[in-house]
């Protein structure tokens, strides 16, 4: 058993003052004893969009090095939830999550899969694709304290994302995200709780929070929160920036799984 946080951001285009809120945060989550501390999407930079390419470097560049040194400062398994990582194209980047073990080394990263391309209103209109590449990899990483599968936002409305991972050996999953007001309202905790109880995984899901400096495209849910195998919410972040905690309990989750053992008994 260890205790998980799922940090609450509230990023901008001002990286520093990013930096200096996930660190205050994961600094908070360490001193509560957390061993696994989870942040949102876009955790380095949620401002104007046609930036985010720009800006974007690889992940041996020293946005990641920062992490890594917080990681090992904190002794504490760490996950982005994700940064912009260059690709071979000018104008689009990969939105990419990148978890770090205790001594800073790089353990694992994702590259998000599927994109936000839609139009439901006029507060709700975003094409991800004009800035990002989409990745092509489930990931799951195996780790001392436990099997860890990774998404990003939007792959959270695809399950055959998420029986893979555990298909894959997942145990616990992070989502990492930035939902929008109106769709976090509407789908947030019930598509979490979903994944949860399909896959019989802890999940982990920080969120980004409020009003962002991208044009006025993005108003975040927040509600970070970490729900367990049976589908309970045992964590959830408050409004503005802060924490959910929660015990993680491998061996519930075992329990939970020979009981209503459902992947032994799927037929498709």
């Amino acid at each position: 058993m260890y205790l998980a946080a799922a940090v609450q951001l509230n990023a901008t285009s001002n990286t520093e003052r990013n930096w200096d809120q996930l660190t205050t945060l994961v600094g908070r989550a360490a001193k509560y004893g957390a061993s696994f501390v989870a942040s949102p999407e876009n955790t380095n930079f949620l401002g104007p969009h046609d930036l985010k390419a720009k800006i974007a470097e690889p992940l041996s560049g020293e946005t990641v090095q920062r992490y890594q040194e917080l990681a090992n400062k904190h002794d504490i398994h760490l996950l982005i939830g994700s940064v912009n990582e260059r690709s071979d194209e000018s104008t689009r980047c990969y939105n990419t999550s990148v978890l770090l073990g205790p001594n800073g080394d790089l353990l694992a990263s994702y590259r998000k899969m599927h994109l936000f391309d839609v139009d439901l209103s006029e507060d709700v209109h975003f094409l991800e694709t004009t800035t990002t590449v989409p990745g092509d990899t489930p990931v799951v990483v195996e780790t001392v304290l436990g099997r860890i599968g990774l998404s990003i936002c939007y792959d959270l409305r695809f399950p055959q994302l998420y029986q893979r991972l555990r298909d894959d050996g997942a145990e616990l999953i992070a989502v990492p995200s930035a939902f929008t007001m109106t769709t976090g309202q509407a789908h947030w905790h019930a598509l979490l709780r979903a994944r949860a109880i399909e896959t019989q995984c802890f999940v982990v899901a920080p969120g980004q929070y409020g009003h962002h400096d991208d044009a006025g495209l993005r108003n975040s849910y927040g509600h970070s929160i970490i729900v367990d195998p049976w589908g309970a919410v045992i964590g959830q972040s408050p409004d503005g920036p802060g924490l959910a905690l929660a015990e993680i309990d491998l061996e519930r989750m075992r329990s939970i799984r020979r009981s209503m053992p459902i992947t032994e008994h799927r037929r498709l």
